[in-house]
């Protein structure tokens, strides 16, 4: 019996880790330990952070025996998630000096300069993120690019024209003139921004608030009422406060008592990550079926 528990709780184990991602250059940090687990879809709520400072010196030691570049980013990586910002500037610009030009190093050193203020030399990094990866974060750091030129440009740049390049009206029901296609490519990139910005950033905040707004907008839209809903309370916790939210709620929350639309979520998982979900739930399926198969056997002898 015993063992037949230690089974299942080790395949529990297994899935549960299965489904954590990171955003750094190697999957697990060391191939051992998770950063952090975050959502896929539904309403950005940012990420579950796990590093410690013992990840540090497993990721320096791995960077030592297999001069992996890859390790030794990721050290950087660990010190944004224990908040030592200046430490994971100082340590990325060592990086570009030994692997200059590298994605990973543009965006992350970009990333600690916004989390200390510094939204000029932010921009300067993402922007040249940009142009090493203009497709990265799912075509995402455009939006993150006019967040930090709106934190520069002032308040009166913080609205959906400018932040995402399109508005959602000012009826009570969002309409847009983007087509389907445009929609469904959008949402997913603004709810990865939204999603890696809410880890980071806490109530109140103009922009998240904006923007989480537009999110609800968004998935109004697209018919994922209930999501939108979710998306609307965060706009508000977050500080939006213009009356057009509660027409936008009322209307959403109606809509919801309507026969459903064909909502697809927004997805944030590349298809090896989608692999591995498969093979983790038949993997965890077939073990609970030997395992309850232990269990009666040995029930049977006792």
């Amino acid at each position: 019996m015993k063992k037949a528990i230690f089974i299942i709780t080790l395949i529990f184990l297994l899935v549960v880790k299965s489904f954590a991602c990171i955003n750094g250059d190697t999957y697990y940090l060391g191939e051992k330990g998770i950063l952090y687990i975050g959502s896929a879809g539904g309403v950005p709520r940012g990420h579950q952070f796990y590093a410690q400072k013992e990840d540090l010196k497993e990721l320096d030691s791995l960077y030592k025996q297999t001069k992996d570049i890859r390790y030794l980013s990721d050290q950087g990586l660990v010190l944004i998630a224990l908040g030592e910002y200046k430490k994971a500037i100082s340590f990325y610009q060592g990086v570009e000096k030994i692997a200059p030009n590298r994605y990973s190093t543009a965006s992350n050193i970009g990333t600690a300069y916004e989390l200390i203020g510094d939204n000029k030399q932010a921009l300067f990094w993402i922007q040249k993120a940009v142009k090493l990866n203009e497709h990265s974060h799912y075509d995402s750091e455009w939006i993150h690019v006019n967040i930090l030129k709106a934190k520069l440009g002032g308040d009166e740049l913080i609205n959906s024209k400018f932040l995402l390049g399109t508005d959602f009206g000012t009826d009570s029901i969002p309409h847009s003139s983007l087509s389907k296609a445009e929609l469904d490519s959008l949402s997913p990139a603004l709810f990865y921004q939204l999603n890696e910005r809410v880890s980071f950033v806490k109530p109140k905040d103009k922009i998240v608030a904006q923007l989480m707004f537009d999110m609800g907008n968004l998935t109004f839209i697209r018919g994922g009422y209930k999501v939108a809903l979710g998306d609307y309370a965060l706009a508000k916790e977050y500080g939006y406060t213009d009356k057009l939210i509660d027409q936008r709620i009322k209307a959403c929350a109606y809509q919801s008592t309507r026969p459903p639309k064909k909502y697809v979520p927004n997805i944030v998982d590349d298809k090896r990550n989608t692999r591995i979900y498969i093979y983790a739930g038949l993997g965890a399926v077939i073990g609970i079926g030997l395992a309850f198969v232990m269990v009666r056997r040995r029930l049977k002898k006792d």
